[in-house]
């Protein structure tokens, strides 16, 4: 599939539901924990090959608000998991810097202060930045914005006629980021699972059976040539797209 992408349309940034951790490890008598473990290795793959194509921003699923209901030992090997993992070899070695988004709070103090380090220690690298989302879902992270634009204009500070899609933008946690050109879930599933509702408005979707563990760099790509596959009108039409690419 490699030599089918065009490397000058490669998304500029790339969002992943990396679903099928457990499955995979179930089908394999392993805890689920092992299919987490798993997982860790296909970020590294992963992270290390958007960089080299040129992919500006990686942001990934990786804990949300409703997985604090799952079962308690599997909740605290994944929150090891995340500090274990946050090895700077993959970010340094790939010039890549490290963000986190989600509610933060709620992690283990030890959790909270190996990202904060990571995040520093990665600041100034500039070849893509890799997100995870951590403790976060869509539906809190709007309700959050919704919080902090109220108290403004309760105080004055913004006038209710001026709040704009920009405005709800600019308070949410991607704020730094530009929306994903590309969403890519693995595992089987056709759903979003409460995952940057807003900023998917106009993003391309796709789903594959892959689980999480096994997708590589093939798989990658083959998620990229589709996307090169289609036309992005957001809400305009076939003809209009046609006559502005002619235009430039």
């Amino acid at each position: 599939m490699a030599e089918e992408l065009d490397i000058t349309r490669i998304p500029e940034h790339i969002a992943i539901i990396m679903d099928g951790n457990g499955r995979w490890a179930m089908e394999r008598n392993k805890p689920r924990s092992f299919g987490h473990q798993a997982g860790v290795e296909t970020v590294r793959k992963i992270t290390a090959e958007c960089t080299r194509l040129g992919v500006k921003n990686l942001t990934l699923y990786t804990f949300s608000t409703e997985n604090w209901n799952r079962p308690t030992d599997e909740v605290t090997a994944l929150m090891g998991l995340v500090f274990t993992s946050l090895e700077d070899e993959i970010f340094m070695k790939n010039n890549v810097r490290f963000q986190v988004i989600g509610d933060i709070k709620r992690l283990p103090v030890e959790v909270q202060q190996r990202l904060q380090e990571t995040m520093e220690h990665t600041a100034k690298n500039d070849a893509m930045t890799m997100t995870i989302a951590l403790s976060y879902s869509a539906r809190w992270e709007i309700t959050e914005a919704t919080k902090q634009i109220a108290q403004k204009v309760g105080k004055g500070e913004i006038k209710l006629e001026e709040i704009t899609e920009d405005t709800i933008s600019k308070y949410l946690c991607t704020n730094f980021m530009a929306d994903p050109d590309l969403l890519i879930r693995t595992g089987g599933e056709y759903r979003i699972s409460n995952y940057l509702l807003w900023q998917l408005a106009y993003s391309e979707l796709y789903f594959c059976d892959t689980y999480w563990p096994d997708f590589d760099e093939k798989d990658l790509y083959k998620a990229i040539v589709d996307y090169q596959g289609r036309q992005r009108r957001f809400g305009k039409t076939e003809k209009q797209i046609e006559t502005e690419q002619e235009q430039k």
